[in-house]
Order: structure tokens, then sequence, then C-alpha cells
């Protein structure tokens, strides 16, 4: 297989444990909250992994400035988000930046297009996973890393994503967390 690399997207606590043992370096926690944080940082940095916390499904933590600045200031590497403005907030902090695009149609991916301009976010997730053809488009028009996410159901899959310029698979599927 083509190498990129994995990603670890985990939603639950029994996850999260699985992916800090697992091969991927990276863990994307798809469902944080202030109470859990901590300790996943802790967990992550005793496991060697860099962690980021998708800020927009985050639970008691702030979506403003001041909340990146906390998160840097405990421990975390990095935000995953949809929205410019937390992106923006984010890389003021001197966290890693991951913004996340859905590709439906083409003026989706001009949006995104657009969108990097303005935000410089470090790295772009394309979701799904499977769309090849935006990640060829993006590829040749922007300078960030593209990870790609969602729908992701083999390893056939995972080495097409690969092929067609993306640097990263973030998955939910442990079984491909070792690969």
């Amino acid at each position: 297989m083509q190498k990129g690399f994995i990603i670890a997207a985990v939603r639950n606590d029994e996850e999260f444990s699985n992916a800090a043992t697992s091969k991927s370096e990276i863990i994307f926690d798809l469902c944080p909250n202030i109470l859990n944080i901590h300790d996943r940082i802790k967990l992550c940095k005793k496991n060697n992994k860099k962690l980021f916390i998708h800020i927009d499904l985050a639970e008691g933590i702030g979506k403003d400035k001041y909340a990146m600045e906390f998160l840097k200031g405990i421990g975390l590497d990095g935000i995953i988000s949809t929205r410019t403005n937390l992106i923006k907030f984010a890389k003021e902090s001197d966290l890693l930046t991951v913004q996340r695009f859905f590709a439906v149609d083409s003026k989706s991916l001009n949006t995104a297009i657009e969108t990097l301009k303005s935000s410089k976010a470090d790295m772009i997730e394309i979701m799904p996973g499977i769309a090849t053809k935006a990640i060829e488009v993006l590829k040749s028009k922007v300078k960030s890393p593209i990870i790609a996410g969602g729908l992701i159901d083999s390893v056939d899959e995972i080495e097409k994503v690969f092929l067609s310029g993306a640097k990263a698979v973030s998955t939910g599927k442990s079984d491909f967390w070792n690969l």
C-alpha cells in the first residue's frame, strides 16, 4: 500500500484508550469535553501521540480566542473545525489547525479554496474521505496537506485516497489504526 498515515478518529473513552496504544501517531477526538480533556492530553503525551480536538463539537469549552489560549496552555496540540474564525484564533495561540470541509459539489470545492486563503489552516480534511476527485482538485490549488475522512471502509479505498494526493486518512475504524 502506498503510505500516508492513519489518524485515529475517536468518539468515546474506549475508542480513545485503544487509539492511545495503536500505531496511529495522531488522534482526532470528535467528542471532547471540559472534564476529559486534561486526562486525554496526559495519555497522549505518555504515548507520544498528537491530540487534536474537534472544537466545534467540544462540550464545556468556549468557542473563542481564550479557549484556544487555555487549550494551548494545558498542552493540546491542535484543533479541528469547520469555522474559519476558530482556525484563526487557534493559529494565533500557536495550535496546529485542521479545517474540515464537506465536498458535495464544485461550489463547495471553490468555497474551500477561497476559505483557505483567509484561514491559512495547517491542514485540511475533506469529507467524505472517498472523494478522490475533490482531493485531486484541491491538491493542485492549495498548499495545506489534505486529510481524507469519512465513509472509508477498506484498505483499497485508503490506497485510492493516498494515490489521489491525500497525506493522511482519519478513520474511526480501529482495524486501520495499525496499518
